[in-house]
Order: structure tokens, then C-alpha cells, then sequence
């Protein structure tokens, strides 16, 4: 997977609408501003092995909550989002 592609954005409830090209698992609108997605900031403010932990604590939560939000396959994909950037970063060491 692709580090922009991405996975569903939030319901409208919450004020985010989804245009055709949204990806709410690989690059949800929601998570981009001005050019910088939430992912790259949160690694920058992090050492590589308290991303690591984030990575993992990403995957744990995807795993724990999938069969309750309606959305499984959604956040099996999202799950594994998470785990393919958690074992590119275990590649590089």
C-alpha cells in the first residue's frame, strides 16, 4: 500500500464530507493540511521507537474495534495501513 492511499473519511456527522477522490484508509482528506499529512508530523515529533509503539497501538485499536463500528472491512484495511508502515520501519533498521 501506497503511503497515499487511504481510507474512508469521517461521517458528515462530524462535519467532514467526502469528495470521490477521498480515501479513507490511505489519505482521508481529514488528515491532510496544507500539503502535510498527520502522519509524517506525528513521526517527526517522535523518536523511531515511540512511533514504532504509535504504529502498533494503531493496529491493536483497528483490531479491537472492527466488528462494532459497522465498517470492518474498512478497519481491517486501516489496520493494515498501520502494520505495513509499522514493518517498513522495522526494514530500515
Amino acid at each position: 500500500m501506497s503511503e497515499n492511499e487511504s481510507t474512508q473519511s469521517l461521517d458528515t456527522k462530524f462535519g467532514y464530507t467526502q469528495t470521490p477522490s477521498d480515501d479513507p484508509v490511505n489519505s482521508p482528506a481529514h488528515y491532510n493540511r496544507k500539503g502535510v499529512e498527520a502522519i509524517q508530523a506525528i513521526e517527526a515529533s517522535m523518536s523511531p521507537e515511540e512511533y514504532r509503539g504509535y504504529l502498533k497501538g494503531n493496529c491493536m485499536k483497528y483490531l479491537w474495534r472492527y466488528q462494532y463500528k459497522g465498517k470492518p472491512v474498512e478497519d481491517l484495511k486501516k489496520c493494515q495501513w498501520y502494520l505495513d508502515k509499522l514493518i517498513a520501519s522495522h526494514e530500515q533498521l
